[in-house]
């Protein structure tokens, strides 16, 4: 596997979320996960619980690909970032292991404050060092 810099890696990620051109956010995509990647998110436990309820037996959300996951970046930067409330950050804490690279991320008031919503985050990473599936834990 190709050595990387985990934290200019999870820098970027992080950036990623908060970035509000649209081209740079597809470009970043492509440089930091492999063809055909994916990112999977669990649902809050309020919403795991509403389906549960519902007769789901799982509620794991999953996309692949870049313009799936472009998609998905941009949704969350519409509902989060651009109205001009919140910006995310990593909370320092990156560690490494073998292909795996551990972080939690904070969303953040924009101007300072106390977090207000932030999780786990688990990316599995390729040969190249790119993103090949990307675990996404939201906390409360």
């Amino acid at each position: 596997m190709i050595d990387i810099d985990a934290g200019n890696l999870v820098g970027r990620y992080v950036a990623l979320w908060g970035e509000p051109d649209a081209g740079v956010r597809r470009t970043t995509i492509e440089e930091l996960w492999a063809e055909g990647g994916g990112h999977v998110l669990q649902p809050p436990q309020e919403i795991r619980e509403t389906a549960a309820g519902l007769g789901f037996d799982h509620t794991t959300l999953e996309v692949h690909g870049y313009d799936a996951i472009e998609a998905r970046v941009a949704h969350a930067y519409r509902t989060f970032v651009a109205p001009g409330e919140y910006t995310f950050r990593s909370a320092g804490d990156v560690v490494r292991l073998r292909e795996m690279v551990k972080f939690t991320w904070e969303m953040v008031p924009v101007g300072g404050g106390d977090p207000v919503g932030g999780g786990l985050e688990v990316l599995v990473l390729g040969e190249d060092g790119r993103i090949v599936t990307d675990y996404q834990f939201p906390g409360p």
